[in-house]
């Protein structure tokens, strides 16, 4: 019987990453969910009843560790890139910290994980990372967008150097998504942004880690360097939003 193949997740505790780990499992991945809040993972290895789960509490800036990490697997045939911070501010109010911070995270993070994972991966290994829809533009939380259109532009790079060598890497675009990092907007707020959705509600979780599976698959050899909007068709425009 041949082995599962194995998927390394970041930030998987919780919100779309769990939900990934989840389907991927499902799907019959053996997963490594990987996450600096240790409790979370603690609660999600507990629930597991397929015996393909790992955790690893982690750091996605820590290099070393990351690089210690990915090393362990015997093999690695897909790493997802979910692990993300989100922070309201007004474009006058970020500071230069606030700005590091976002593009430590949502963009060296990703970079950190998917160099160490190319090293060594085999020919029809997967990268998926999580971008946003925010990428296109978003008002008061200018930090974000341009960090998670940095996630856009490092995928389309990364597909093309590893492309010779049979790697696939694609990005997910969420639209508005219900998870812990949303909900903890004061009420109101997530009700705006909620509303300005075109079906009305926020995505779930499990919306966004069908598109991240998909991309995960063998079965998509031959898309790389893309990014697919998961958004409802919001950034399609046309809305009067």
């Amino acid at each position: 019987m041949a082995a599962a193949p194995v998927a390394f997740v970041t930030g998987g505790a919780s919100g779309i990453g769990r939900a990934t780990v989840l389907r991927l499992i499902t799907d019959g991945f053996h997963v490594v969910a990987a996450d600096r809040d240790a409790e979370k993972l603690a609660e999600l290895g507990a629930q597991d009843q397929s015996g393909r789960l790992e955790t690893c509490v982690l750091d996605v800036c820590d290099r070393p560790a990351v690089a210690e990490a990915i090393a362990k697997p015997a093999s690695l045939d897909a790493l997802i890139c979910v692990a993300g911070a989100y922070q309201p501010r007004a474009f006058d109010e970020i500071s230069d910290a606030d700005f590091r911070m976002m593009l430590d995270v949502n963009l060296l993070g990703v970079f950190i994980a998917a160099q160490e994972a190319a090293r060594r991966m085999q020919a029809g290994a997967r990268i998926v990372t999580v971008s946003s829809r925010a990428a296109i533009g978003g008002t008061n939380f200018a930090h974000y967008v341009a960090s998670k259109a940095g996630v856009i532009g490092l995928t389309r790079a990364m597909a093309m150097e590893l492309r010779p060598r049979q790697i696939a890497v694609n990005s997910v675009a969420p639209g508005f998504t219900d998870t812990p990092m949303t909900r903890a907007m004061p009420a109101d707020q997530y009700a705006k942004a909620q509303a300005l959705e075109p079906s009305g509600q926020a995505a779930a979780p499990d919306d966004i880690a069908g598109a991240i599976a998909f991309l995960a698959s063998p079965a998509t050899k031959f898309i790389t360097g893309q990014t697919l909007f998961v958004d409802g068709g919001k950034s399609l425009g046309g809305l009067g939003l």
